[in-house]
């Protein structure tokens, strides 16, 4: 065999693939399909739990009232001493606290009760 024919092999056009032919609608139903089950996953995975979890957040804040033991999102603990339209005043030992109302994480009947470890509310924007 010659380099003439080794060159010439190379360059020769391919032999056909034989088997079943593509059908390209079918493969297109596919990716859409697949997409449209991530987007499920991802609602039901991502978007249901964190919307439900405000939705908590934000009637634990419309429920404040006075007299109320809160947890802060920076861990203060106090009892409520009055409630304004978007501000919480507490109280914590000798120290009177105002802090935003979406900064209450936890309302709990002792302190001695709470939570340690409470999920941060997720942007209440």
């Amino acid at each position: 065999m010659t380099l003439l024919d080794t060159v010439c092999l190379f360059a020769a056009d391919p032999a056909p693939l034989v088997g079943p032919e593509v059908n390209p609608k079918a493969q297109m139903m596919q990716t859409v399909g697949m997409m449209v089950i991530m987007l499920v996953a991802f609602y039901f995975i991502l978007i249901r739990p964190q919307n439900e979890q405000r939705k908590k957040q934000e009637a634990l804040v419309k429920a404040l009232k006075k007299g109320d033991k809160v947890v802060t999102t920076s861990g203060i603990l106090g009892t409520v001493v009055g409630v304004k339209e978007r501000t919480v005043s507490i109280r914590s030992e000798d120290t009177k606290l105002e802090v935003l109302k979406s900064a209450v994480v936890q309302v709990v009947e002792d302190f001695d009760k709470a939570d340690p470890i409470v999920a941060t509310p997720a942007a209440n924007k």
